[in-house]
């Protein structure tokens, strides 16, 4: 396994949280399509077109990183898809560029929020970003809208995990039997981006860039 050879663990197995049903049980969440948040994997033939979400989460070292990306499977590219995907990512660059020493966190918040709704997707405030460090969630929370100038200053040797997501046309989320799967209540498709930061003294590092993106 991937984790085991980089010499890492999971943040998932035995992950009991609040908000879900007992341990989750699973190494990396699954979402497809109506799916957003916490996706318990399941059998599922994927079709063409199917939008599909990965987070993974794992720690190495006594720290924990946490990262999440969206894509369309086959060959098709559903206009709406493909915008929703890009509005995510957008987004996701926008909070990070607003991350630096002296900023708040309602800089990042603000700089997520205004790219999504100018974009015309409800934002949900339940669920956002959050400290990440030597466990997996950790204050402060970082929501994907709000005011800037407002809230935690950051300083050098925060870790935070910026995670935009949007449903199509709702933000309302329903739970399913699973006691973790998070759906659009709506049943729209969804979409979600993800990176660990590091605050330094020049800015903002993407701790969870692929190899091939690193520079």
């Amino acid at each position: 396994m991937v984790i085991i050879e980089a010499g890492a663990t999971s943040c998932y197995v035995d992950y009991e949280p609040s908000f879900g049903r007992g341990p989750f049980g699973h190494y990396i969440c699954t979402a497809v399509n109506d799916a957003v948040l916490h996706g318990r994997p399941y059998d599922c033939v994927l079709a063409d077109s199917d939008l599909l979400t990965l987070d993974l989460a794992v720690s190495k070292g006594g720290v924990a990183a946490d990262a999440a990306i969206s894509f369309i499977v086959g060959d098709a590219r559903p206009p709406e898809s493909v915008a929703m995907i890009s509005a995510t990512e957008c987004a996701l660059a926008a909070g990070i560029a607003a991350a630096g020493p002296g900023a708040r966190i309602g800089d990042i918040s603000h700089a997520i929020g205004t790219v999504l709704s100018e974009a015309g997707y409800p934002i949900n405030t339940e669920f956002g970003g959050h400290g990440i460090g030597s466990t997996m969630h950790q204050d402060p929370h970082v929501s994907n809208t709000g005011r800037p100038g407002r809230g935690y200053k950051l300083r050098p040797g925060l870790l935070l995990a910026l995670e935009p997501w949007v449903m199509a046309d709702t933000a309302q989320l329903v739970t399913d039997a699973d006691g973790w799967t998070l759906r659009s209540a709506t049943g729209c498709r969804t979409a979600h981006s993800e990176h660990t930061i590091a605050i330094t003294h020049d800015g903002a590092e993407i701790l969870t860039l692929p190899k091939q993106a690193q520079p």
